[in-house]
């Protein structure tokens, strides 16, 4: 039986239903961060703006507490880029990319040939095993100890680091602060089939190249695992095929989709899932994503596609669109831009 076409349309909302931005969902923010696939959270608010614009009822303070109780953690994670996870998923999703990131990173790293970071992460152990440090503590130890300030920037990936609160929230964005993981021994398969069972349940349905882009494999890698789990498969327009999980979402494509707010490099944005379902239009990519600004631009949605970009000043949340809106949906847009600043006054 030839598989099914899915209209970019289909794809669009099937996103957004996925990322629980079609309706606020009344989950915790566990198992949000689950249900998402994770938080790309390199400005550790962009996680709580995040979580608002995903959750019912969602205050400050409930992530604040998942983190400092050690239920949420903050880490290196998928394409070495920070994430907020479950405590439960950190240590598979870790295992998962740990080769694929190491062999990344040395073949990158301009000095790597000359480190031995298996000795680096043995001396970093030392030192944190006595309790968290800050970056610039560690490093200094570390260099104490005959290695080069550079070794600090492949570290994670041989030793399993978190992120400390109160570093890395709201009140405190600066995730300067570090402390051993305390992981398990898990089962690479598994770990590998978990990551890519959760991009399919936060992302799909995606294609092969969408998954290995999101974990950092090689497409014949994706293609592994994804031939490992009980799965679907839909053709998008273009012919390509997508995987997914049985008994997802797939909403109709005129499903109505409310105007949400997301914060710096929300995943939603990225990644070829980003293109498949025409969420950022090719025309305003340059204008949320730039090679000379050191983070993205906070964007809002519009019929599940960015529409415009909003700032945090003055103590309110200032939308500024790409081009006008009709009056109902500027209307909708500043009763949503309200709702956040009143979320980000506390």
């Amino acid at each position: 039986m030839a598989e099914r076409v899915l209209s970019w349309g289909e794809l669009n909302r099937a996103l957004l239903a996925r990322q629980l931005l079609l309706e606020r969902s009344t989950l915790t923010p566990v198992k949000a961060v689950e249900r998402v696939g994770g938080l790309q959270t390199q400005y550790a608010p962009s996680g709580y703006v995040g979580l608002w614009s995903r959750l019912a009822g969602f205050r400050r303070d409930d992530l604040t507490d998942a983190l400092t109780r050690g239920r949420i953690v903050q880490a290196w994670v998928m394409r070495c880029t920070i994430h907020m996870v479950s405590a439960a998923d950190y240590p598979l999703l870790t295992e998962a990319v740990r080769e694929p990131r190491r062999r990344w990173w040395l073949r990158v790293q301009k000095d790597a040939a000359g480190l031995d970071m298996p000795a680096v992460a043995a001396d970093a152990r030392r030192h944190l095993e006595d309790g968290p440090l800050r970056q610039a503590d560690l490093v200094a130890k570390l260099v104490a100890d005959g290695h080069p300030k550079s070794a600090f920037q492949g570290l994670q990936l041989w030793l399993d680091l978190v992120r400390v609160p109160p570093a890395g929230t709201w009140e405190s964005p600066r995730a300067h602060v570090y402390g051993l993981a305390g992981t398990r021994p898990v089962d690479l398969g598994r770990a590998e089939e978990l990551l890519a069972e959760r991009y399919l349940r936060g992302f799909g349905p995606a294609s092969a190249k969408d998954l290995s882009r999101y974990a950092g494999w090689t497409i014949t890698a994706a293609r592994a695992v994804l031939g490992r789990l009980a799965t679907r498969r839909f053709r998008d327009p273009d012919g390509d095929e997508l995987f997914d999980l049985p008994r997802l979402p797939i909403p109709a494509a005129d499903t109505p989709a409310p105007v949400r707010f997301l914060s710096t490099f929300d995943a939603t944005l990225l990644l070829g899932h980003a293109t498949r379902c025409r969420v950022l239009p090719t025309e305003h990519r340059e204008k949320v994503f730039a090679v000379t600004m050191p983070r993205s631009i906070p964007t809002f949605l519009v019929d599940g596609r960015v529409a415009g970009t909003w700032r945090y000043t003055d103590g309110r949340v200032v939308p500024a669109p790409f081009a006008p809106l009709p009056v109902a949906v500027r209307r909708e847009v500043d009763e949503e831009a309200e709702r956040l600043t009143e979320f980000h006054q506390g």
